[in-house]
């Protein structure tokens, strides 16, 4: 059977190739054919080319991960031996790997799961402390290395932070205990030669691909929100071809954006450029301050205590709002930037008043973008690609 199984690796390379590759100087097909099974195996059915990618197996893994209340969204980890397990938000906004610890007495920490390292045999001590610091509030870690799994994939001296002081707004009333940081190293917050948990799964062979993907389900459930997939891609998640795009700035998965179309209209907000970060932890689109007026103004949207909201009777005549991304364009039909809770209506929009560090106007393609398309992302060409999810 072994070479049965050389035959089917090899079979497409050339002659010449073969040679030298097998003894005595015959090809795969000569000594296929001289033991009468050529022409056997050549009429069974070609298996399908992506079986190379081991979808199924050690390196690659498939992370469920729970929509909470259209916020935002999270998978569950372990760390530690035994395992003690906690619900992460995966964000590719951040770098850093944190949960609550027993060193947190604040309300925000005792109201989630907290890491004891004394009950984990595996655990070693950094004890440096850094500040982390979010959109929505900052915490202080304690820094410290531990075995950490995710579903089938296990990292070894994982370097983590433990949170000794935590926010109540927002930790507070999270639904997640902590976050699982999947942007690049120069955005990681820790000492020099810390490793992200995305680069200690490479380092340790944990991939078979330097990518990981995401889906977001557009009518998740309250056990099904999508799914977090480290190292592959599933083409059953999505339709069509993928676009990809160069990463702009390797801090965060930054990419540019040629266009802002609205009702099939260029707006020419992004004619010297635009940028946008693609950010799994961030739920609503972000959209430069300085358009913000222009943008509701072409929606009919009104200001209600910080929230943008429109007439629940008029939402399927709101306009389809376009990026153009690589020259591809990628609508959102106004299905998918306005929620309805119980007959109020609101724009999932929210300013940002930084510009990039290209000095261009700096978008956030949160959720509500990604909830329309399927994104990967890809470590070794610096790149994110986008096709329409399934």
């Amino acid at each position: 059977m072994k070479w049965l199984i050389l035959a089917l690796v090899y079979l497409h390379l050339s002659e010449g190739v073969e040679r030298m590759i097998l003894k005595k100087g015959k090809s795969i097909r000569e000594n296929m054919k001289e033991k009468g099974v050529l022409e056997e195996f050549l009429k069974k059915p070609r298996l399908d080319p992506a079986l190379k990618y081991h979808f199924n197996e050690f390196n690659v893994a498939y992370e469920p991960i729970t929509n909470s209340l259209n916020t935002y969204y999270f998978g569950e980890i372990s760390i530690g031996t035994p395992p003690q397990t906690f619900r992460v938000l995966m964000d590719t906004g951040s770098a850093n790997l944190w949960v609550p610890s027993v060193y947190c007495n604040t309300a925000a920490c005792v109201n989630h799961n907290r890491y004891n390292p004394r009950a984990s045999s595996t655990y070693s001590n950094n004890g440096q402390t850094y500040p982390l610091s979010y959109g929505s509030g900052t915490l202080t870690i304690m820094l410290g290395y531990d075995t950490v799994q995710v579903q089938n994939i296990v990292v070894q001296n994982q370097e983590f932070g433990l949170s000794v002081n935590e926010p109540s707004n927002p930790f507070y009333y999270s639904s997640f205990d902590g976050i699982l940081g999947m942007s690049y190293p120069a955005n990681y917050v820790g000492h020099v030669g810390g490793y992200t948990i995305m680069q200690q799964m490479l380092r340790q062979g944990q991939l078979s691909e330097p990518i990981f993907s995401f889906y977001f389900s557009r009518q998740p459930t309250v056990q099904y929100g999508g799914e977090l997939i480290f190292g592959g891609i599933d083409n059953q998640l999505f339709s069509g071809e993928i676009t990809w795009t160069p990463v702009t700035y390797e801090a965060y998965w930054q990419i540019a954006v040629d266009e802002f179309v609205i009702n099939n209209q260029a707006t020419g907000w992004c004619s010297s450029g635009c940028q946008a970060m693609v950010d799994t932890g961030t739920y609503q689109l972000a959209v430069p301050g300085q358009y913000l007026k222009n943008f509701l103004m072409n929606v009919g949207a009104s200001d209600d205590n910080g929230q943008f909201v429109v007439n629940c009777n008029y939402v399927q005549n709101l306009p389809t709002i376009t990026f153009v991304i690589n020259g591809a364009q990628f609508p959102l039909p106004p299905s998918a930037y306005v929620s309805n809770d119980n007959g109020y209506c609101i724009i999932e929009m929210e300013p940002t008043y930084l510009n990039s560090p290209t000095g261009q106007p700096l978008w956030i393609l949160g959720d509500i973008f990604l909830k329309q398309y399927y994104s990967v992302f890809d470590m070794a060409n610096n790149r994110v690609g986008f096709a329409p999810s399934a």
